[in-house]
């Protein structure tokens, strides 16, 4: 699996840089801004904000706008609430903040890439199971094989994170799932970011289908999917 590793601190990326080799996978670093966006794409980005030339959550943004397969997860020591939700806003995957331990990052790229690589490839859980066929929820198609979307003959580019999201939902429309348990199922069970994250995820489905009424929120409960028809518009 490739890794980039954006990283201006030399001492900080040389250790991750050695710690991620050893597990096998293959890391290039980029010690600016300007290096992240020229670098060769990558199925996971690694990107710490505090960047010697321009802002880290730019460089998200820009990557993100180049590739919506590409996981990324930043990685940095702004851990407020509300810098993580711009960093999801503007398309990360899930956010690390420093001090971290290496088992946790790991931990943190196997859950942005599982059943989330284009083509169902899944070099880090060797157990994890084949990709199933297409879901059909009235006229939206979701394919894990391909990592594609079509809502109603509109293909529909979305993040790793996204698409597992809009999947996990579309598995099963109209039934009502827990906030909690999509965390756990979409996330991970040791999830320990802002509850806020969900919130985020789903908005930006919800402006990507073109059809807000796609997801509905059920009220101190959580949220469902409601499948549109042929015309586009969601079945009540």
């Amino acid at each position: 699996m490739q890794v980039l590793l954006v990283e201006d601190d030399d001492t900080i990326a040389s250790a991750l840089a050695e710690a991620l080799a050893r597990e096998r996978f293959v890391v290039t670093r980029a010690g600016s801004g300007g290096e992240a966006l020229a670098a060769a794409p990558a199925d996971v980005v690694l990107l710490d904000l505090g960047l010697p030339d321009m802002d880290g959550l730019d460089v998200c943004r820009r990557l993100r706008e180049r590739s919506a397969a590409t996981a990324i997860i930043v990685i940095t020591a702004r851990g407020e609430e509300a810098d993580r939700v711009i960093g999801l806003e503007l398309g990360a995957d899930d956010y690390l903040v420093k001090p971290f331990g290496f088992r946790e990052l790991l931990a943190r790229i196997r859950a942005v890439t599982r059943r989330a690589l284009p083509g169902g490839t899944e070099p880090v859980d060797a157990d994890t199971e084949p990709a199933a066929g297409p879901i059909v929820a009235g006229c939206l198609l979701v394919d894990p094989r391909t990592h594609t979307v079509d809502m109603c003959g509109t293909p529909v580019e979305l993040t790793p994170r996204e698409f597992e999201l809009l999947a996990y939902l579309a598995r099963e429309p109209f039934t009502v799932h827990r906030r909690n348990r999509i965390i756990e199922d979409v996330w991970d069970p040791n999830w320990y970011g802002p509850t806020r994250t969900l919130d985020v995820h789903v908005a930006a489905l919800r402006k990507k289908l073109g059809d807000p009424n796609v997801i509905e929120t059920v009220r101190g409960v959580g949220f469902r999917l409601i499948p549109p028809d042929a015309s586009g518009r969601t079945e009540g």
